[in-house]
C-alpha cells in the first residue's frame, strides 16, 4: 500500500470510529453530559517540565514572580480586560478561561512584556520582516498540494483541514525519506512554522501560527476578522501579536477544546478553567478527547485531570476572578 493510501486509510478509519454507534454514548447519556466540577482532581501540582524550569532560571526569575508579574500587567489593563469579557461572550465561554490561558503561558513559558501596548508595538515590527512558512525552501502552502494530502483538501473547516495536514505529515513524512529527501523527525509545526529564532508562539496568548490557521474559520465567522493565510506569514504574525485580535484566537482554542470533549466524550469541561488551560497548553484536544473517551469505557467514573499548568490556574482561580471584578 502506498504512503498516500495508508494516510487516507488512517484518516478514514478515524472518521469511521468517531461516527460508529459503538463509539457514541447511549441516547440517554448523550442528553446529559457529565459536568466536570471546578477545582483540581490532584492534591499536589504535577511535575513541571525541565524546559520551563530552564527558561525561568535563565532569566533569574521564579514561577511566583512571573505569575505576579502577568497579574500586575492584567490588573492595569482595564481596556484589555473589558475586551476579554466581550470576546468571551462572543465565544460563549467564561472570561476566566481566557485569563487562565494567558497567565499560564506567561508563568511557565513566556516572560510578559510590561504592557499590552508592548505586544502591539512588536506586531508592527513583525509586519515589516519578510518571513514565510517553509521547510528546506518549500512553502507549506505548496507542500500540502501533494497527493498525500488529497483527502485533507476535502475537509470543510480550517480546523479539520489543518489537523488532517498534521496527521498526514506524522504518518507519511515525519522522519521518513521520500525520493531523495529526508524529512526531519519533528512535528508539523516545528518543521514548517518556526521561521524566526525567537520561538514558535507569539503574542499575549502565545499562539502558534499553526494554531491560528486551525482556528481561522471559527474566528472569522464569530468575530468578522479577515481570514489568515499561510502565504502571508508577516500578516499572520501581526494579527496574533495584536492583543485585541489575538484574544479571539485564544478564545477559539478554548471553545474548540470544550466542543471536542462534549462532542466526543459527552463531558462538559466548561466549568473547569484548569482543564481548558491544560488543553490550551497541550494542544490536540480532539485526539485527547478520543483518548479520554476510551479510558472512560474502562473506568466510567474517571474524570479528566489537569497538568501542572492547569493545576496552577485552578489553585489560584480566586486571584484571576478578582481581576475580572
Amino acid at each position: 500500500m502506498t504512503l498516500h493510501r495508508k494516510a487516507s486509510a488512517f484518516i478514514l478509519a478515524t472518521a469511521i470510529i468517531l461516527s460508529s454507534p459503538d463509539f457514541l454514548l447511549s441516547s440517554a447519556q448523550a442528553n446529559v453530559p457529565l459536568v466536570v466540577p471546578s477545582g483540581n482532581r490532584l492534591q499536589s501540582q504535577p511535575t513541571i517540565p525541565s524546559a520551563s524550569a530552564t527558561r525561568t532560571k535563565a532569566f533569574k526569575r521564579t514561577y511566583e514572580k512571573k505569575f505576579q508579574r502577568i497579574l500586575k500587567v492584567l490588573k492595569r489593563e482595564g481596556r484589555l480586560i473589558k475586551n476579554i469579557k466581550k470576546v468571551a461572550s462572543l465565544y460563549n465561554i467564561d472570561p476566566v478561561h481566557i485569563l487562565g490561558a494567558i497567565v499560564g503561558e506567561h508563568t511557565y513559558n513566556y516572560d510578559s512584556l510590561d504592557s499590552a501596548q508592548g505586544y502591539y508595538m512588536k506586531a508592527l515590527q513583525y509586519a515589516r520582516i519578510p518571513i514565510s512558512f517553509q521547510h528546506d525552501g518549500e512553502k507549506v502552502w505548496s507542500f500540502v498540494k501533494r497527493p498525500q494530502f488529497n483527502t485533507c483538501r476535502r475537509e470543510e473547516t480550517s480546523n479539520s483541514r489543518w489537523r488532517c495536514y498534521e496527521l498526514v505529515w506524522n504518518t507519511s513524512f515525519m522522519g521518513k525519506t521520500i525520493g531523495a529527501v529526508r524529512y526531519p523527525r519533528e512535528p508539523f509545526h516545528r518543521a514548517f512554522f518556526r521561521p524566526m529564532f525567537a520561538g514558535q508562539s507569539f503574542g499575549l496568548g502565545q499562539i502558534t501560527p499553526l494554531t491560528a490557521l486551525k482556528m481561522n474559520d471559527m474566528v472569522s465567522s464569530i468575530s468578522g476578522l479577515p481570514k489568515l493565510s499561510s502565504k502571508d506569514a508577516s500578516g499572520l504574525y501581526k494579527t496574533v501579536m495584536d492583543p485585541n485580535k489575538s484574544i479571539h484566537y485564544t478564545a477559539a482554542v478554548l471553545r474548540d477544546a470544550i466542543n471536542a470533549y462534549k462532542k466526543v466524550a459527552n463531558v462538559d469541561i466548561s466549568e473547569n478553567p484548569g482543564l481548558t488551560s491544560t488543553l490550551y497548553n497541550l494542544g490536540n484536544p480532539w485526539e485527547r478527547a478520543i483518548s479520554y473517551r476510551n479510558k472512560r469505557r474502562i473506568t466510567p467514573a474517571h474524570l479528566p485531570r489537569e497538568n501542572y499548568y492547569g493545576w496552577l490556574i485552578n489553585e489560584r482561580i480566586d486571584e484571576l476572578q478578582a481581576i475580572l471584578r
